[in-house]
């Protein structure tokens, strides 16, 4: 890659970074909120499910509705739109407001982590296009490493609030970036609705849209109830939970890595194995709590395993897209971080309904039992695409 392009992938990465710091920092929090906003741990935790939600049904609407649109002027005009999300979830009192800055947030987030992945798919050539994706992606795992640790912090020391003031500084640097390396030149491409019909409701995009929605949910089920399961299932205390969440980050850049190197050839059919090794990690944790250490090896390898699909996913959306709705590619960039989304909902609803109706350890298995779905999928789309004699190689097109 040339230099200039090196400086926008690096902005697109610091982007998802701050993304995915606003994201997934409340995760951390979610004790603090419920114990300052007087409501039970589970009302909290629906602030996930409602973040992706609303993440889910936004992004494609608003991505298909703005693909007309040059991105560089669309892209700092959401960045400021997600700064003012920010700033109101740190100055909400009540957990209607706090419920509402975060929809508005999810919503430009989404389209924001579909815009980047577009800008890079055009702007980057073909051989150097996996890598890219892979290197944008691993702004989220960062944000779990170095982001979400430093959020937690920050808000059990000064408060939840704080830490949506750290997210807003953090936007303000994403903005002045990207106002810098995003190029200008980049057209909107006009579609009609009939063509994001077709591509949403085809069925090959359907079976691929709910691999990483499983995948996902199945890690979330657990991950968003961690903070309470460390506190009341491993017993760690309360100054050493961020420590954990810097541990789920650090081992889960290597899963980001891992997957880039995954999807150069045949990521699909590597992916309907490494289902059912997440499905094992998952359940693990029932047993493995009863150890400090043996609970915290089944955290490490649940972070190792959970963005192995992601560069494969977002690769396999877009080359779909080129074989049979290409003026519709902007909204199938969008289809990864939207599965994704709708995999947080779905978990977080799942461990909701645990922690309500049955033991909060049983997470683990409920989220091992989603993995096994994730992993018949994908077993399913792949005999579709060998049936079809359409290879998929990552980077390569479905065409050969």
């Amino acid at each position: 890659m040339i230099k200039q392009q090196k400086l926008l992938v690096l902005n697109l990465f610091l982007l998802t970074f701050v993304l995915g710091t606003s994201e997934f920092v409340i995760v951390g929090l979610l004790s603090e909120m419920a114990t300052d906003l007087q409501i039970a741990i589970s009302t909290a935790g629906a602030l996930v499910s409602a973040f992706a939600l609303a993440f889910a049904i936004g992004t494609p609407i608003l991505t298909a509705l703005f693909s007309q649109f040059s991105k560089y002027p669309l892209m700092l005009t959401l960045i400021l739109i997600f700064i003012a999300g920010n700033i109101l979830t740190a100055l909400s009192g009540s957990y209607a407001l706090l419920l509402v800055s975060r929809i508005v947030t999810a919503v430009v987030t989404g389209v924001l982590i579909a815009l980047a992945m577009a800008v890079a798919s055009e702007t980057v050539s073909a051989e150097y296009r996996g890598m890219a994706i892979s290197t944008i992606f691993t702004g989220f795992t960062i944000a779990s490493v170095i982001g979400v640790p430093l959020g937690t912090t920050i808000g059990q020391w000064a408060g939840w609030q704080m830490a949506f003031w750290f997210t807003t500084i953090l936007g303000v640097v994403s903005f002045i970036a990207s106002s810098a390396t995003i190029p200008k030149g980049l057209k909107g491409t006009k579609s009609s609705l009939l063509n994001q019909i077709r591509l949403v409701t085809n069925l090959r995009m359907i079976l691929a849209f709910f691999i990483p929605a499983l995948s996902i949910g199945a890690t979330y089920t657990v991950y968003t109830y961690l903070t309470p399961l460390l506190q009341q299932v491993l017993y760690i205390q309360d100054q050493y939970v961020s420590l954990v969440f810097l541990l789920y980050g650090v081992v889960s850049v290597f899963s980001t890595l891992i997957g880039g190197k995954i999807a150069k050839r045949n990521g699909l059919g590597k992916l309907r194995f490494i289902f059912l090794i997440q499905a094992c990690i998952l359940a693990s944790f029932y047993v493995s709590t009863s150890s400090i250490v043996m609970g915290l090896l089944s955290i490490s390898c649940m972070a190792l395993v959970i963005y192995m699909l992601s560069s494969t996913m977002q690769l396999y959306f877009i080359d779909l897209a080129d074989k049979y709705f290409p003026s519709a590619r902007d909204l199938a960039s969008s289809l990864t971080p939207v599965s994704v989304n709708i995999g947080i909902a779905i978990g977080s609803a799942l461990g909701g309904f645990v922690t309500t109706k049955m033991n909060l350890i049983d997470v683990s298995l409920m989220g091992g039992s989603v993995a096994i779905l994730a992993s018949l999928l994908t077993f399913i789309s792949y005999h579709l695409d060998k049936k079809k004699t359409v290879g998929y190689e990552g980077t390569s097109s479905l065409d050969r």
